[in-house]
């Protein structure tokens, strides 16, 4: 028979039975390996983020650059300016107007009218003031451009700077007045006394010129010479500025003050005023001629150390269109003879001048005294007979000052009053040098220091060594016996001119 195929059905799915809810631990199936789709996806999102990130970053970047380029350039703008101000001349600088001021401090006291002396001023050297260099100063005044290259800075005042530290110029504040100017006293905003000279200038003085002296006076600093503190230069205005010194001056306490001087003290200004003219003389290049040495421009301060004043000025005050002036440089009774025949003023018409100042020292009378007898009103003619016998015999007569009281050292007056001679000598070429009138005056102001003795003890004086005093000596009042040597004595001081 043939075979029937019988057809089966599948057999039925049975269900798993369900997993124990006890007693089972949890199973972790393996992260399935991500699709192509979500791979994309994620590629996508991150290529996003790294796009903000970098914009961040240049932009970050750009602006930091952009700075610095800017710094770098602003360096170098200000670096070109600096070297530009450096190299243009003080006369080629602008002015620039500045802020007034500020007010006078409240410690401010204006000097009494009745301080108004027969003097240019009181000053005192500077003693280094510490001002900061820059365009602007510590006390808000500028400061000169041209003054990078000097030792010491000079402030560039404006006339409104100036009026306002000294109460605009008020009679109050007036300290006196000279051939030069008024001087008035002001107070720096820091406090500092200081004091301004009004100069008398004439229409030919032009700026180049006064910046050039100014410039001169400035470089010059010696312990006996008063420092500059600035300068304002402006139309038809100039001034300059000093530190202000409140012991007076030597015409002060020598014609003014009841209290006189003592010897000691004397011969010390006269070697302190001498050491100060000497450097001007021989020690400056170019060499300053003082051509207005006086008492009144012999400053001193508390210790009685003396400081020349008011050098330069005359050069200052001049005509710069003509080579001879009409104006009377120096004051009379301090002028030197040759100086009526030339016009002239030399080294050797400060010699004749600081003789004067020496006679002043010596005698207590002032250089011209309209109240002596008739004849007797120049300090010069009327002491040089008796130069010429305190020379020769030693006998002083009425030379020195009665208010001493004969409180000196013969031997120091003897020296001092030779010194004097040889200085107002009627020929210039008789006349010492500064170096060597300042020698035999170190030699009366240091006596007391020699081996510890009395004053006018010391060797100086027991032995006749220095060359200085003898030609003193043999000068104008040599005796016959020394005619010789006193011709060799001129020819050897010409040899030297």
């Amino acid at each position: 028979p043939t075979p029937v195929a019988v057809y089966s059905p599948p057999p039925p799915r049975v269900a798993s039975p369900p997993p124990p809810r006890h007693h089972t631990k949890p199973h972790y199936a393996p992260p399935r390996s991500p699709g192509r789709s979500h791979l994309n996806s994620t590629r996508s999102n991150g290529s996003g983020k790294n796009i903000e990130i970098s914009r961040e970053t240049a932009t970050t970047i750009v602006a930091i650059a952009g700075l610095a380029m800017l710094s770098f350039i602003g360096a170098t703008i200000w670096l070109v300016k600096k070297k530009r101000r450096r190299a243009e001349p003080p006369s080629a600088l602008p002015t620039q107007q500045q802020p007034a001021p500020p007010p006078p401090p409240p410690n401010y006291i204006p000097s009494s009218a009745g301080s108004s002396l027969a003097s240019d001023g009181f000053y005192l050297r500077s003693p280094g003031y510490p001002f900061m260099r820059s365009s602007t100063g510590s006390h808000g005044f500028p400061y000169s451009p041209a003054d990078s290259g000097i030792g010491y800075s000079r402030m560039l005042f404006t006339p409104e700077n100036l009026a306002g530290i000294s109460n605009d110029f008020s009679d109050e504040n007036l300290l006196g007045e000279g051939g030069f100017g008024c001087v008035y006293k002001g107070i720096l905003p820091d406090g500092r006394p200081v004091a301004i000279k009004k100069l008398k200038i004439g229409n030919g003085q032009g700026e180049r010129e006064f910046r050039a002296e100014v410039d001169t006076i400035s470089r010059v600093h010696h312990r006996h010479l008063v420092s500059l503190v600035g300068y304002c230069v402006s139309e038809g205005q100039r001034m300059l500025v000093y530190d202000f010194v409140p012991n007076n001056t030597l015409y002060y306490h020598l014609h003014v003050n009841e209290v006189p001087l003592d010897w000691r003290t004397r011969v010390k200004i006269a070697a302190g005023a001498a050491r100060g003219i000497a450097y001007l003389h021989e020690d400056c290049h170019p060499r300053i001629i003082h051509r207005d040495i006086k008492s009144s421009n012999i400053l001193l301060d508390n210790n009685f150390e003396a400081q020349v004043s008011d050098f330069g000025l005359a050069r200052l005050a001049a005509d710069s269109n003509t080579h001879v002036t009409t104006r009377v440089m120096g004051t009379f009774g301090y002028l030197a003879p040759e100086y009526a025949l030339s016009g002239k003023l030399t080294a050797k018409s400060d010699l004749y001048s600081f003789g004067v100042v020496l006679l002043e020292l010596i005698t207590g009378r002032k250089p011209v005294d309209s109240s002596q007898p008739l004849g007797d009103e120049s300090l010069v003619e009327w002491a040089r007979p008796f130069l010429s016998q305190a020379i020769e015999h030693r006998d002083f007569g009425d030379l020195p000052d009665p208010r001493m009281e004969n409180k000196f050292e013969e031997n120091e007056m003897y020296h001092m009053i030779g010194a004097a001679a040889a200085c107002i000598r009627h020929s210039a070429v008789m006349r010492p040098r500064m170096g060597q009138v300042v020698r035999a005056l170190d030699s009366l102001a240091d006596s007391n220091l020699n081996n510890g003795l009395q004053p006018g003890r010391s060797e100086v004086f027991l032995e006749p060594r220095t060359e200085e005093i003898r030609l003193f000596q043999l000068r104008e009042f040599g005796s016959r016996e020394c005619s010789d040597e006193l011709s060799q004595a001129s020819w050897r001081s010409r040899r030297d001119l």
